[in-house]
């Protein structure tokens, strides 16, 4: 009896505590063995075997019964019968030996069905591993919570996720991301440092950051919310839009920091807009540039297209272009997904010089072709250095059009005549002139482009997917055609930025880029915030 009650004691304490299992077992053996004269002579590397049957139940009473009854029979006894083993090495490593396992009703064997080195099972359901688990990289946080491949990691974050994350065939539960990337420091206003203000406006300030997690230069658009109408319209469209945008030539949206007080939207950062490269070029563009950035415009916006996205405003204050010459479509505060189940749109979108006629003209159902015509507004614009429809009113914006494009008449436009707005204007009878005649540097392939872009009915309009493969792009090669999503065109080793004939300087250093910004025309203060330009550009409409 007193052995009893020292064997329940002791394998008591080994289940409650906090020591590990095998020190409680192998002072279990080192007990047993005082008592028992015969286990003296065992020598010190091999190992004790007990008999133990196989356990009809897995509960600590029955174990007890059946280890007490396996002691009371023959005690310690080297390996030799035909019946499993509890094995107990004196360096204190547990094992199991299972012989005629029995099976359960359900199939599965009533022990453990695999005895590995680094997986073993006692007959109470104890688990323990011998081997330490596969070690977790910083490659491996990435991929799993599609982290930036520069991000630093806060110390003792890889043995953490690697306790509490999932095995990485199954997957991460929602709670579970949020919850790790809030630790690594995503979604707060601490993790980013404020360095330069862009620009101010109606709901938004946009400063120039930096983020501690890469050490990267950010743009922190922080949007007002008021207390009782809570964030913008244009933010909460850009958010749902943004986060599922992936692509190279669309800018990446890194985080999003919610508080009582203002929503921040932390975009990744680049040095300048169309419209800056222009001004810098003199408005004189190397031609072959000109095709490189439009190449990249019609690929973003072709991929937006793919998922249904109308981006609807489209102008070079919206084209950001990094020093590599990585061009990308940003604000997407007048996006609209297409899939949403809606008959008409607003005909207040796009900014006015790059409005396509049919939206002038007051029609609220539209598709891709809205943008089309912006695109090719944009070529013009690099091809000339200038504006090609200036307006200042809907009125003068049409008339603009008509004098370059000549009045639509129903071979040019079917319907047009019976359009109660057109009728209203009573526009004079326009001749069309050649565009070549407004653009002499354009070539014969991108003269044709540009008139097909140039539709006045958006169901003629060349959609952007067919533009890329206009021939106008040829001399780009067919590698350009067949890049990945995320892939750059300048990951193509023949693609390079040529220097351009009124080019005033390469880049901007650090020291200069700061002076810029007073003046920047920086897309992530083209809705919420201002828009500084030094001509009268008209701005963009407020409503969606």
């Amino acid at each position: 009896m007193d052995r009893m009650k020292i064997i329940k004691r002791r394998l008591s304490m080994s289940l409650r505590s906090a020591r590990p299992v095998d020190e409680n077992l192998a002072e279990l053996t080192e007990h047993t063995s005082l008592d028992d004269p015969n286990a003296a002579n065992t020598r010190d590397n091999e190992p004790i075997v007990c008999p133990v049957p196989p356990p009809a139940s897995h509960s600590a009473p029955s174990f007890l019964r059946q280890y007490a009854g396996g002691l009371g029979r023959g005690g310690l006894r080297r390996d030799g019968l035909d019946r499993p083993y509890l094995s107990l090495h004196r360096t204190g490593s547990l094992g199991i030996v299972h012989e005629n396992v029995k099976m359960g009703s359900d199939g599965e064997s009533d022990q453990a069905s695999g005895t590995s080195s680094d997986e073993v099972q006692s007959p109470v359901r104890v688990r323990m591993r011998n081997n330490h688990p596969r070690r977790i990289s910083n490659e491996d946080i990435n991929k799993r919570l599609s982290l930036p491949a520069d991000i630093r990691l806060p110390e003792g974050y890889l043995e953490k996720f690697a306790m509490n994350s999932p095995p990485f065939d199954k997957p991460l539960s929602r709670r579970l991301r949020r919850a790790s990337l809030s630790e690594i420091g995503f979604g707060k206003l601490e993790t980013y440092i404020k360095l330069d203000k862009l620009g101010e406006g109606t709901y938004a300030t946009v400063f120039k950051g930096r983020s501690k997690l890469t050490d990267n230069l950010v743009a922190l658009k922080e949007i007002r919310l008021e207390h009782e109408e809570g964030a913008p319209c244009t933010a909460i469209r850009e958010v749902s839009l943004l986060k599922d945008l992936k692509h190279a030539n669309i800018v990446t949206l890194h985080d999003i920091i919610h508080t009582d007080k203002c929503l921040t939207l932390v975009f990744e950062y680049l040095e300048r807009d169309l419209k800056q490269y222009m001004d810098d070029c003199g408005s004189i563009m190397s031609i072959h540039n000109v095709k490189i950035f439009l190449f990249q415009l019609l690929r973003g916006l072709a991929y937006c297209h793919r998922r249904k996205v109308l981006h609807r405003d489209l102008k070079p204050q919206n084209l950001l272009i990094n020093d590599r010459g990585e061009l990308k479509l940003a604000d997407f505060g007048l996006a609209r997904a297409k899939s949403v189940p809606t008959k008409t749109y607003s005909n207040e979108v796009v900014t006015l010089w790059y409005r396509p006629p049919d939206v002038l003209l007051g029609s609220t159902e539209y598709s891709t072709p809205i943008d089309m015509w912006g695109v090719g507004c944009i070529f013009y614009e690099m091809i000339t250095g200038r504006p090609l429809f200036p307006g200042s009113t809907v009125d003068d914006q049409l008339h603009l059009i008509f004098r370059i494009l000549g009045t639509p008449t129903e071979s040019s436009w079917p319907g047009i005549s019976s359009n109660e707005e057109f009728k209203t204007y009573n526009f004079p009878h326009y001749r069309t002139e050649p565009l070549v005649n407004h653009a002499p540097r354009i070539d014969t392939d991108g003269n044709d482009l540009l008139t097909k872009l140039l539709q006045f009915e958006a169901r003629r309009r060349v959609s952007a997917e067919e533009a890329m493969r206009h021939l106008y792009f040829k001399s780009l090669g067919e590698q350009v055609q067949h890049l990945p999503d995320t892939a750059s065109i300048f990951s193509v080793r023949e693609i390079q930025l040529q220097k351009d004939p009124g080019r005033r300087t390469t880049t901007y250093p650090e020291s200069a880029l700061a002076r810029k910004m007073g003046s920047a025309r920086s897309e992530y203060f083209q809705r919420e915030g201002a828009n500084p330009v030094p001509r009268p550009a008209p701005s963009s409409p407020s409503t969606g």
